[in-house]
């Protein structure tokens, strides 16, 4: 049985939490992909680790799969089939922390630099909702949510459209406040955000969900020569 991830209570952030949504259908895989492997461990771990490495205290929200709790904590949500919008709602009331960070299962070349960074900027601007961009592009996630924006995000997943990139957008509306998202790119060249592999931003994102996204992912590592 895989142990949870550990962190080190002095380097846990203690006004954060961090959330690795993980409750999709992953119907392009074939299987949970937040069990497949990329160099030996399951997307679970890859994600938790990120988090990890970002100094925060990790839970998997909006798992369907029981055997996910042995890897971590899971905050379960009733409204599943809702997307992963209804995880999120499900961890910002599960915790007492201001900020939560959420990130998707299938994201595992996210930097923990760029987590951090969104977390500072996110408290030192009060911004409710804090995105990444890359060429030009807003990224749903990573995303560091205030939960005084859950009112608004609740009532979003009672609507008909329950996309989380426009839910961000009428919590950032409701509040008063415009989505505060920041270009990768600009963080790079100031120095404040670097890739441990040295990999260039505009793969950070990349997403596996298919058996030949995972190829990808995977040869790219190998030419990198990223020993996970």
């Amino acid at each position: 049985m895989t142990e949870p991830l550990a962190i080190a209570a002095g380097k846990q952030l203690e006004n954060a939490a961090g959330f690795v949504l993980a409750g999709g259908h992953s119907s392009r895989m074939g299987t949970d992909k937040a069990l497949v492997e990329l160099n030996g461990q399951p997307l679970i771990a890859h994600a938790l680790q990120i988090l990890q490495d970002s100094e925060l205290a990790a839970s998997i929200a909006g798992a369907r799969n029981p055997d996910l709790a042995r890897f971590a904590p899971v905050v379960s949500d009733t409204e599943s089939d809702r997307g992963p919008l209804a995880g999120i709602c499900a961890a910002l009331a599960s915790t007492s922390a201001p900020l939560a960070v959420f990130l998707s299962v299938d994201a595992p070349l996210i930097p923990a630099s760029l987590i951090r960074y969104m977390l500072h900027h996110a408290r030192v601007t009060e911004s409710p909702i804090t995105l990444a961009s890359i060429t030009g592009f807003a990224q749903t996630f990573p995303a560091v949510v205030h939960r005084r924006a859950l009112p608004t995000l609740e009532s979003s997943l009672r609507s008909p459209h329950t996309g989380c990139f426009a839910a961000f957008q009428s919590a950032a509306e409701a509040l008063a406040t415009p989505l505060s998202i920041l270009p990768v790119e600009r963080l790079v060249q100031s120095g404040h955000v670097e890739h441990p592999e040295a990999l260039p931003g505009y793969l950070w994102f990349a997403n596996i969900n298919s058996p030949a996204d995972l190829e990808r992912i995977a040869s790219l590592q190998r030419n990198m020569g990223v020993v996970s």
